[in-house]
């Protein structure tokens, strides 16, 4: 009897987990493929710096590759963009859809942009903190106060654009913000490189970094959840109020 009784337990258990996977088989692979693999890459290329004192062999050429494009009319020019990638762009464009959604009731929305946005730059603060890698010093460039790795333009630009990817998806925007998305993170890239005051790893890990927190963020608080949304907003209103 005891012997059935566990040959059932089993039973049931694999027809609930059969059932669980065929549910959630797409978030697992996106915890994969979005969350897990972009953050051994980034401890990958920590380490290597650890381990090296502070360099990577394919870094220094690729800078200097790039330098010997440079021209000094561009330089104002590449500064200016440079800074779109943080305080004059990225924060702005953040806070003003901050308001929207405020405004729109889109709860889900709103928390996720912020934790996304904001989480990254407070993320990118505590791994300079521990990683100290210097910046650059291949040519002349007034010296910047923090440190290299991870790149903060590189992690603010990509958390922003992997956030409006997130909140556009399936919607007629997303292709729009999937491109112009794109093009915005390669030139932000571009500007510190050519700037040097990053180098090519410190670019890659900010990337890694924001897309990881990008992606498990959407899986914490799934922003696109409407019907949940449409639940948030009837309880706050009065006629939602007089029916609990």
């Amino acid at each position: 009897m005891s012997e059935f009784r566990w040959s059932s337990q089993f039973q049931f258990f694999g027809r609930f987990l059969k059932q669980w996977f065929i549910t959630h088989w797409r978030s697992l692979l996106l915890l994969l493929i979005g969350v897990y693999l972009p953050l051994q890459a980034f401890v990958i290329l920590a380490l290597q710096i650890w381990a090296q004192d502070g360099g990577i062999l394919w870094d220094e050429p690729i800078l200097l590759a790039i330098h010997q494009t440079a021209q000094s009319q561009l330089e104002p020019s590449v500064r200016l963009l440079s800074q779109l990638g943080t305080i004059w762009g990225v924060f702005p464009i953040t806070v003003g859809l901050s308001l929207v959604f405020l405004s729109a009731r889109r709860w889900r929305s709103l928390i996720y942009l912020l934790l996304t946005v904001f989480g990254s730059g407070i993320i990118n603060l505590s791994a300079k903190s521990v990683l100290h890698r210097v910046r650059p010093q291949l040519w002349d460039y007034p010296p910047l106060p923090d440190y290299a790795f991870p790149s903060g333009h590189a992690m603010a630009s990509m958390a922003f654009v992997a956030a409006l990817v997130v909140l556009t998806w399936g919607s007629r925007w997303c292709g729009l913000a999937v491109t112009g998305g794109s093009l915005f993170v390669v030139a932000i890239a571009w500007t510190r490189l050519y700037l040097g005051v990053h180098y090519p790893s410190d670019i890659a890990a900010g990337w890694l970094i924001s897309i990881a927190w990008a992606i498990g963020m959407s899986l914490l608080v799934k922003p696109n959840l409407l019907p949940a949304n449409t639940v948030e907003v009837k309880q706050l209103t009065p006629s939602g109020m007089s029916n609990q």
